[in-house]
């Protein structure tokens, strides 16, 4: 049995389409639903250079606008959020480069730990070029040679989503 799909079901299956904030919940409480993407940006640079950083390390995040509700703000500009390093791979020798790869976890709101998903990265570029043509004119040389560092600046721009709904209550 084969199954075929057309290019917009394939679509709809990979990336479906964005939830938006719900006036009620199944409850019949207003709340911001969950999958609802919140736009967050890092508060702290985070670099493979000098391979401080490793897989566990929190990352401080804040929201970069307020999410509203029928008028109401329920998730102020600036709530803080939190992220965690889950791989890094530093650079090294043969043109390898740096990674980072870090996940969205949750944020505080009006005193509640929301939880969301998320994911953000950076991976260096190879020198593989250079360790190619440098392998030609001289094998030993290509040994020394490595990628850069993989760079996420403070300030980068992350988006998370909700995991959960978030009750429309006025942020305090």
């Amino acid at each position: 049995m084969s199954v075929t799909l057309t290019l917009a079901a394939l679509a709809a299956i990979v990336s479906p389409a964005p939830v938006q904030a719900t006036a009620a919940t199944a409850i019949g409480t207003p709340a911001i639903a969950a999958g609802t993407m919140i736009h967050l940006r890092t508060l702290e640079p985070l670099t493979t250079k000098g391979k401080k950083l490793r897989v566990g390390d929190r990352v401080r995040l804040e929201t970069t606008e307020a999410t509203e509700l029928n008028g109401v703000t329920v998730i102020p500009q600036g709530t803080p959020a939190i992220g965690e390093v889950t791989e890094v791979r530093n650079k090294g020798m043969w043109g390898k480069s740096g990674k980072i790869n870090a996940r969205v976890l949750s944020m505080k709101v009006n005193g509640r730990q929301v939880r969301m998903t998320g994911a953000f990265d950076d991976k260096g570029t190879t020198g593989t070029a250079g360790v190619v043509g440098s392998v030609v004119l001289l094998p030993v040389a290509g040994f020394f040679m490595t990628g850069t560092s993989a760079n996420i600046p403070a300030g980068a721009p992350v988006a998370g989503f909700l995991d959960e709904d978030v009750i429309a209550t006025a942020a305090r």
